[in-house]
């Protein structure tokens, strides 16, 4: 029966496409290569009615709790910290709307793929504002105005038209390094709004990077940065919009869409497991990835996402927030089907999975 399995069914196109390819470059024998595929592939797929869910649950769970509460730097760069281990992976599959550490993966383009214009990029993508080019602020209380001196006289004229563009009524001008704006206000605390206000105006560089770190990976030199803007970074005429990524999964679906959403899920929790030498099948994690994202949207794993969204009332109340599901279904009047593994384990009924996903009608006579 197992031989028969073997040649009756057929590979994915794509899976023939990557063999026919494999044997040509490496002058393999192409029967032989597909046959040893067909066994792979049949060994890795499932038996009908098999709990695929719970299996990737455990499979996903079990290996995470051997994982450290641990951040590492980048090599080199003292200061900076990257999450991984643990908090990442409750980031992941929580859905997070804002990672603790966002970060960009950014690729150049093949003419611009080079240490130097690499070095350049990094240093123009990181956003600056007046407060990193001021050395020396004052407010001057008898004229209404704020002054500060900047660290380089070439960016005074600069800074003065982003002032200008950016607040209406104030006066700026210019005295050597030291830059005057003049408020039409007595208020000492409008004062110090507005004094802030400045500090925080951005001068140059992609607005939210922080920091940029250029190295090499084989053939290709990549900038990791400390913040993330997907959608400016694309603009920038060296950056490969191809190949670059952030590991903000929401701005990811922002820029995107759903489907590179739920690539960078599989590819963030693969990376997170695999930092820390867990082998987990990506076939779950890809389990966990589909479901998170089936809806069009990124839900976390959780109570206020798929745990929260099950159609069986046991299921959810079992859960999290017994009380609630209960009442709210004996409100609404709502009929639990009993459909599912955990609302029939909990009444004591065989589950629907395995043998038992049919029944079996015997008639004596026959």
């Amino acid at each position: 029966m197992s031989e028969q399995l073997q040649t009756d069914f057929e590979l994915p196109t794509k899976l023939v496409e990557e063999v026919e390819e494999i044997s040509r470059e490496m002058k393999l024998n192409k029967e032989k290569l597909m046959e040893e595929v067909r066994k792979a592939y049949q060994q890795g797929r499932f038996e009908p009615g098999e709990s695929i869910g719970i299996i990737a649950a455990q499979s996903i769970s079990e290996p995470s709790t051997q994982m450290t509460m641990r951040t590492y730097h980048f090599a080199g760069i003292a200061g900076i910290k990257v999450t991984y281990g643990l908090p990442r992976l409750i980031e992941i599959f929580d859905a997070k709307k804002e990672p603790e550490t966002p970060m960009m993966t950014i690729y150049l383009k093949k003419e611009y793929n080079n240490a130097n214009d690499a070095a350049k990029l990094a240093e123009n993508l990181v956003e600056r504002k007046v407060l990193n080019l001021t050395k020396k602020i004052s407010l001057n209380l008898n004229e209404n105005s704020i002054e500060f001196e900047v660290t380089d006289k070439r960016k005074v004229d600069l800074i003065c038209k982003v002032v200008k563009d950016n607040l209406k009524n104030v006066s700026v001008r210019a005295k050597e390094d030291k830059i005057i704006i003049v408020v039409k206000t007595e208020d000492v605390r409008e004062l110090q709004k507005l004094k802030e206000k400045v500090l925080d105006l951005q001068i140059d560089g992609v607005r939210g990077i922080r920091n940029a770190i250029v190295r090499k990976e084989g053939e290709d030199w990549i900038i990791n940065t400390i913040g993330t803007n997907l959608r400016d970074t694309l603009n920038i005429k060296e950056v490969d919009e191809r190949r670059t990524y952030t590991n903000d999964i929401h701005e990811t679906l922002a820029v995107f869409g759903i489907e590179a959403a739920r690539n960078i899920i599989i590819r963030e929790a693969l990376k997170t497991m695999q930092e820390q030498a867990l082998d987990v099948d990506i076939r779950y994690v890809m389990l966990a990835a589909d479901i998170m994202t089936f809806g069009g949207d990124v839900s976390s794993i959780g109570r206020y996402g798929v745990a929260g969204a099950k159609t069986s009332i046991l299921s959810r109340a079992a859960f999290e927030e017994t009380i609630k599901h209960l009442v709210r279904a004996s409100i609404r009047n709502e009929v639990d089907n009993l459909q599912g593994i955990f609302e029939n384990v909990m009444i004591g009924q065989v589950v629907p999975a395995g043998t038992g996903m049919f029944e079996l009608i015997v008639r004596p006579e026959e």
